[in-house]
């Protein structure tokens, strides 16, 4: 089991200075609202590569002082089966940029990417119970965080898929017809779209054998997640070169089209995903907001158990006041599953009575505006 140990705070979001270490293979945090509890998880998130759980920009980060947000800091150290390393994240000390660094025991990473070998995170929040009613964005970022756990290179897949559309958006945008140029571009979108429909296309098939064995999912239904993508759809029936192909060709047909809308209609970026109440037969848009949140967790429980097989570690569960729209019983069976998943969970809620079940067998903290403190019995593995 990948598990975060320790974990230092400086000037992160509403935590001046922090040191907390975990034990056990579930960690439960209780408090009021504005008592930083989603800051805890959105630093642990942080750990790994993207933007975290907010998507937050590095001007959100800091701690606000007189002098607007400061310098930033996050560290964490991770036991392994194999040994602990250790991973720091933050603002530039020495302002040289504005970018995020990161450090693996100390060294430089070079790229994100790099980190996603060793760590991978999942989460749920509060926002995402509006994700079936809301734009493809949001549920493209949600796939792509459960590809990237199985594929790490999805990632560099993706950024470069955009990073072309973005060149080729601003060519088109500026009349400049550089018929080279835009081959050049359209030929990486085409490679990079490809790429990344294809591993989005493994994650659904592989999620959807595991969910439909019904091993992992315990008292919640069981779900199917459908890509809704040309790209997919045609991989389904073509040779990877021939889609790039046909996708190279309308890219270029579709230039005068493209620079009239300010956007490219075809790519990896158009992709969107659904899943369906396998019990009932139904999409998760016409579920209860219970029953879309209970389909939001079968798919997570899934997802752990697969990277766990597939990578030898399992994704770290962020979950964030995971206990809003459950009943009692569906509660129970949330923690009992998580019990018996080869992952690290860490849970949030406003009522620390909810997590009393947990007593002996996980972490338990009492968050309070600056302070983190045990909270009853704790248990350790």
């Amino acid at each position: 089991m990948l598990r975060l140990t320790r974990l230092r705070l400086t000037d992160f979001r509403s935590w001046a200075s922090i040191e907390v270490h975990f034990a056990a293979p579930i960690v439960a945090i209780a408090g009021e609202n504005g008592a930083g509890k989603t800051n805890l998880l959105e630093a642990i998130s942080l750990l790994g590569p993207g933007r975290g759980l907010r998507g937050a920009r590095m001007s959100e980060l800091g701690r606000r002082g007189d002098g607007g947000s400061r310098p930033w800091a996050a560290a964490g150290r991770f036991a392994t089966p194999h040994g602990a390393f250790d991973i720091g994240t933050g603002a530039d000390a020495e302002a040289a940029t504005d970018r995020r660094v990161f450090r693996l025991d100390g060294n430089p990473v070079r790229t994100q990417s790099d980190l996603a070998d060793r760590i991978a995170a999942v989460w749920l929040t509060p926002q995402m119970d509006r994700l079936f009613q809301e734009s493809a964005s949001g549920r493209r970022r949600f796939l792509d965080r459960l590809a990237w756990a199985l594929e790490p290179t999805h990632a560099r897949e993706v950024a470069a898929h955009d990073n072309a559309m973005a060149q080729r958006n601003r060519l088109l945008a500026g009349g400049r017809a550089d018929a080279a140029w835009l081959a050049g571009l359209e030929d990486a979108m085409a490679r990079h779209a490809v790429a990344a429909s294809a591993a989005r296309r493994a994650l659904a098939a592989r999620l959807n054998a595991v969910m439909a064995a019904g091993t992992t999912t315990g008292a919640f239904p069981a779900a199917r997640m459908d890509l809704v993508c040309p790209i997919a759809t045609a991989l389904a029936e073509q040779p990877a070169l021939a889609v790039e192909d046909a996708l190279r060709g309308a890219l270029a047909a579709d230039r005068r089209r493209d620079a009239a809308a300010g956007g490219a209609a075809r790519g990896a970026h158009r992709a969107d995903m659904a899943l369906v109440h396998l019990p009932k037969d139904q999409p998760a848009e016409l579920c209860s907001t219970g029953e879309q949140k209970a389909l939001l967790i079968s798919t997570v429980l899934a997802h752990a158990s697969l990277i766990a097989e597939a990578r030898g570690f399992a994704p770290l569960l962020l979950l964030d006041e995971v206990a809003a729209h459950l009943d009692s019983a569906r509660r129970t069976a949330l923690f009992a599953a998580l019990a018996t998943l080869p992952a690290q969970s860490f849970l949030t809620g406003t009522d620390a009575e909810v997590f009393s079940p947990l007593a002996g067998i996980a972490d338990r903290f009492r968050a309070t505006p600056g302070n983190l403190a045990p909270e009853g019995d704790s248990g350790s593995p």
